[in-house]
């Protein structure tokens, strides 16, 4: 039995090698015929390799798109990639070849036609999905002659279901042009289902000149359904960045929630934690490039979150002890003391790293997003932050609520004269307190340095709106913290599309205010004698 096999292999292997000799000579000659004497040479060369379906051509028919094919002297063509020349048959690199030993392979509006119609169709076989959805929209939008054609040859054999609906669509939206009215109708009945906004601006120019009853009832009616799933999207958009924005806001207030609720201390140089945070996640990000191979960067962040809490903490707890323990019961040296901090901490650090904005770039797992429908995107970076934070404020939770530096500062919050009675050390409690919210400044910091530019006045952006969120929410409440950032953040982006981005900012404040008039306490108020006194 053995040995019949071999027989056969033995006389197989020559017709199978002549098969593959026979597809690489044909795929060798039609790539020199891309430098052809005539457009019409080179045009018969592009369609033998569209015939061929070899991958190898897609980027040798790229390079002759973006006019980077070349050809020596003896008809060798090749193609410029990364500062190299590469063969074009082969695809190996010609490190000795010069750009004066060649001549550029040019082209007409004809050629590129042909060109842009078989680099579609060799990237509709593509082993890469995302290739060949990024093929789908270039041949839907370019509308290359048989494209139609072409798309749904490949829907017949298609697998990924984002492929499909991708290709559903580009075939709907060619088959708006058609003349046969059957394949309109079809079209417009298919594109109902979509979210896409260019399918609803396409529906919108074939009303514009569609005269036909029964074809303008069934756009209108696609028209409506598409709008309708928009607004839902838009929606859903709004809700998405109005918890970002107010997961941003918790983080930088819940630190702020902490010293001014349980010390009674207007610390204007809070912002400036947070910005010293995001400033040591750069200064660790810098060291990881540094000293780090470059496959562990990644894990700079994890690294800058405990660095981050432990330096803006120690700074916290000496401004407590070298300052603010000086000013209690006097809130206006308090306030002007601390903000006095805050402009000298700018300096410092622009006498550091300079004034100039500093880059923190997102891990790989923070980089990219989750696609919706209609251009909506789930950042992870955002994601990653409003999980984040819910972390924090949990930590934050369970720490004053089942520890015994959480029990005692509960009890200095709500009623100093007597914790100090029962011998608890509030002068320890108050400089623990304030390196506490110091350290979640901190990495606050740590953040917002993944979703923009570290500069020295990071913080004060941050300032005006933490102090509202928490006395929106009610001073030293966490959970009023957390409602007040999340609503906060989002009447916000919901107010921002109609009255601007400083009127919504205003008119927020002038709703605060009217709001503490009718509840000085805001949203959820700590009890105690002090605080009620």
């Amino acid at each position: 039995m053995l040995k019949s096999l071999r027989l056969v292999l033995l006389l197989l292997l020559p017709l199978l090698t002549s098969g593959v000799c026979r597809a690489d000579d044909d795929f060798a000659q039609a790539v020199r015929g891309l430098d052809g004497d005539s457009y019409d040479d080179k045009i018969a060369a592009i369609q033998s390799l569209a015939v061929l379906g070899d991958g190898r051509a897609v980027p040798v028919l790229e390079a002759m798109q973006d006019g980077r094919l070349s050809a020596t002297a003896d008809h060798q063509v090749v193609y410029a990639e990364g500062g190299v020349y590469k063969d074009a048959v082969s695809g190996t690199v010609l490190p000795d070849l010069k750009a004066d030993d060649l001549s550029d392979v040019t082209i007409n509006n004809r050629v590129r036609g042909i060109l842009d119609g078989v680099l579609g169709q060799l990237s509709l076989k593509s082993p890469d999905p995302a290739a060949r959805r990024k093929a789908v929209q270039a041949m839907a939008e370019r509308r290359t002659p048989g494209a139609a054609e072409a798309l749904r040859g490949a829907l017949a054999g298609e697998t990924d279901s984002a492929v499909r609906a991708a290709l559903e669509t580009a075939i709907g939206t060619l088959d708006l042009a058609s003349e046969d009215r059957g394949k309109r109708l079809a079209a417009i009945a298919a594109l109902q289902n979509s979210s896409d906004p260019n399918v609803k601006g396409q529906l919108n120019r074939l009303l514009d000149g569609e005269t036909d009853p029964e074809l303008r009832k069934a756009a209108e009616k696609a028209v409506a359904a598409i709008s309708f799933r928009l607004r839902l999207i838009d929606l859903g958009a709004n809700l998405f960045q109005g918890l970002s924005l107010g997961s941003v806001l918790l983080l930088a207030a819940i630190g702020l929630a902490i010293t001014f609720g349980v010390m009674g201390v207007i610390n204007m140089a809070h912002g400036e934690m947070i910005m010293l945070g995001a400033y040591t996640t750069f200064v660790v990000q810098e060291a990881f490039r540094a000293w780090l191979p470059p496959e562990v960067i990644g894990l700079y962040l994890v690294v800058a979150l405990p660095v981050a809490f432990l330096v803006t903490g120690l700074v916290g707890i000496l401004l407590e002890l070298g300052l603010i323990r000086f000013l209690y019961g006097r809130p206006l040296e308090t306030l002007l003391s601390t903000w006095g901090i805050s402009l000298i901490l700018q300096q410092a650090v622009r006498s550091v790293f300079g004034a100039p904005n500093k880059e923190v770039a997102n891990p790989a797992w923070m980089t990219g997003g989750i696609d919706m429908s209609g251009g909506f995107t789930l950042t992870w970076n955002r994601l990653v932050i409003i999980i984040f934070c819910l972390a924090v404020l949990g930590t934050l939770a369970a720490l004053l609520r089942y520890s015994r530096f959480g029990l005692q500062m509960r009890a200095v919050a709500q009623n100093r004269p007597m914790a100090a009675a029962m011998g608890i050390r509030t002068g320890r409690v108050d400089a623990l307190t304030f390196g506490l919210g110091s350290g979640i400044a901190g990495i606050a910091g740590v953040a917002l340095s993944q979703i923009g530019n570290v500069s020295p006045n990071l913080g004060q952006g941050y300032i005006v709106d933490s102090f509202m969120v928490v006395v929106f929410g009610g001073v030293g409440s966490l959970w009023g913290t957390l409602l007040g950032a999340a609503s906060l953040g989002i009447v916000n982006k919901f107010l921002e599309p109609y009255a601007g981005a400083m009127l919504g900012k205003i008119l927020v404040l002038v709703f605060i205010i009217l709001f503490i008039q009718k509840r000085p306490r805001g949203l959820f108020a700590l009890k105690g004698r002090s605080i009620e006194g």
